[in-house]
């Protein structure tokens, strides 16, 4: 697989194969530290009734999940209940 950058994964859709669900886009990487692998890719999650309440959670989706890179989008295999979940919040350093 050739080197892509952070911003090159933003700008790709990432698109389910087990039932054709357009996902959205790559928000955010979950990195291995210190060997720097990717674990996982993050996606955000359906807007809420109307878009009026933001979006319901995120999408984790193990790198392991992911089947082939595109120019333009990332194809998974995920099932999307067991993909669901809330990004870790940062912590407040108390300095």
């Amino acid at each position: 697989m050739d080197p892509c950058r952070y911003a090159e994964l933003r700008c790709k859709e990432v698109i389910n194969l087990c039932d054709g669900c357009r996902l959205g886009y790559v928000c955010d990487l979950e990195l291995e530290l210190p060997e720097g692998q990717i674990c996982a890719i993050w996606v955000p999650g359906p807007w809420r009734w109307r878009g009026l309440f933001g979006r319901d959670g995120c999408y984790r989706i193990p790198w392991s999940r992911i089947q082939r890179i595109g120019g333009d989008m990332i194809l998974v295999d995920a099932v999307l209940r067991d993909c669901r979940a809330r990004p870790p919040r940062r912590r407040r350093r108390l300095d």
